[in-house]
């Protein structure tokens, strides 16, 4: 066979369909968030203000986070220095699941190097867990979820996403007996939708099943202490197991569970995604504990944030672009073509200085292609004037109204 010849047909695929990815190179500057430098490929740089990062609150510059890690890494120096079974565990992997534990009112953390390690590991384990174990999972969950339900060996049902009715049928359908979960999101990160928490709670109640929740895009920015959607619903209590993320809104890295003490025994135990995997670096479970601890009563951080996210849906939605609003912090605006999406980012990061990642199929399905931009609390009225003014040039010269776009 020759495999650089398979290599190239598989790369070509890609750039025929026009979903090829392309890395930009950037550079944060401690404290000036979201501006950064763009490394070109032709050696030059350019200023740019990055409207599609993660870090959704800012506090990978916080002080406090900086603070903790630097004050971690001059006490223990860089590594963990292996598995969290085999001498990686210290006191700062300690103190960040006691953090967790407490964030979600729940008995127990356990800690991973990523939050899609967390889903795909917690997910494939379960069944091993629960023999004859039948996982009903929301068709748009997360490709770690997704992951971790394909490898587990065990039945799985898609329900439509969101769709109660439909997921109630697939209940019925099943040997009352059969131990179950139910896994799905609480904020859905390409539309910005949220999961229908209380009403997945009824029926796991009602049929017997457990419930595990991502709660990846919404924990730091939702809820009165940060422990996200199900927090703000008063539904915590009712989750078994909570899966989140350190590296969006706690501006870090690494992943979580929490749950009873029994359940994250039991996954810490057997799930090889855990005791296989050198553990985070102290000095970064050192950030994301002093992260999690000041969110907790960071409440106006949140309130900005949320308010940015209003005033950009708000004055998009006043230019008549095609965006989606499902009232969340997530702002996806629809070009609807791989093509147009490309050259609107490449567009607006040449001529304009303003970086956002194209979204392109398998992320999202073909025909809903698009721009997906997460403003942040330091996303003020200058950076929020200039993208405004940018797109509705770009939109406007380039001729991309919903209706060529859609039809």
């Amino acid at each position: 066979m020759n495999y650089d010849a398979a290599l190239d047909d598989a790369l070509s695929r890609l750039h025929a369909e026009d979903r090829y990815r392309t890395f930009i190179d950037i550079e944060r500057k401690r404290g000036q968030y979201p501006h950064a430098t763009w490394n070109r490929t032709d050696g030059t740089t350019r200023p740019v203000t990055v409207w599609c990062g993660n870090d959704y609150l800012g506090m990978g510059q916080h002080p406090v986070v900086l603070s903790a890690m630097h004050d971690a890494l001059e006490a223990t120096g860089a590594g963990s220095g292996g598995t969290r079974n085999i001498s990686g565990t210290t006191v700062y992997h300690k103190r960040l699941e006691a953090e967790l534990a407490d964030l979600h009112r729940k008995e127990a953390a356990l800690l991973f190097t990523s939050a899609y390690i967390a889903n795909d590991a917690t997910l494939s384990t379960l069944p091993k867990l629960f023999p004859g174990l039948i996982i009903y999972s929301d068709a748009l969950n997360h490709a770690s979820m997704i992951e971790g339900v394909r490898r587990n060996g065990g039945a799985k049902r898609i329900f439509k996403h969101n769709d109660v009715d439909h997921l109630r049928s697939l209940l019925e359908a099943d040997d009352p007996a059969a131990p179950k979960v139910i896994a799905f999101e609480s904020i859905y990160s390409m539309d910005g939708d949220f999961g229908p928490i209380e009403q997945i709670c009824d029926l796991a109640q009602e049929f017997g099943a457990l419930t595990y929740i991502d709660e990846v895009h919404a924990v730091g920015m939702y809820g009165p202490r940060g422990a996200g959607v199900a927090e703000r619903e008063g539904l915590m209590g009712r989750l078994d197991i909570i899966n989140g993320t350190l590296a969006k809104a706690y501006g870090v890295m690494g992943g979580y569970i929490a749950a009873s003490a029994r359940m994250c025994d039991a996954i810490r135990s057997y799930a090889p995604g855990f005791i296989f995997t050198t553990s985070l670096p102290p000095s970064v479970a050192a950030g994301a504990a002093a992260s999690v601890a000041h969110l907790k009563t960071d409440q106006a951080l949140r309130d900005s944030h949320q308010t940015q996210a209003r005033i950009l849906k708000t004055r998009l939605k006043g230019m008549g672009l095609p965006i989606i609003d499902h009232g969340s912090h997530i702002v996806p605006l629809i070009v609807g073509d791989p093509k147009h999406t490309k050259m609107l980012s490449d567009m607006l990061l040449e001529d304009f200085g303003i970086y956002v990642q194209p979204i392109n199929y398998p992320t999202v399905p073909r025909g809903t292609e698009r721009l997906r931009f997460t403003p942040s609390p330091v996303h003020g009225p200058r950076e929020m004037d200039a993208l405004v003014k940018s797109l509705d040039r770009l939109w406007s010269h380039c001729a991309l109204n919903r209706a060529d776009l859609t039809g």
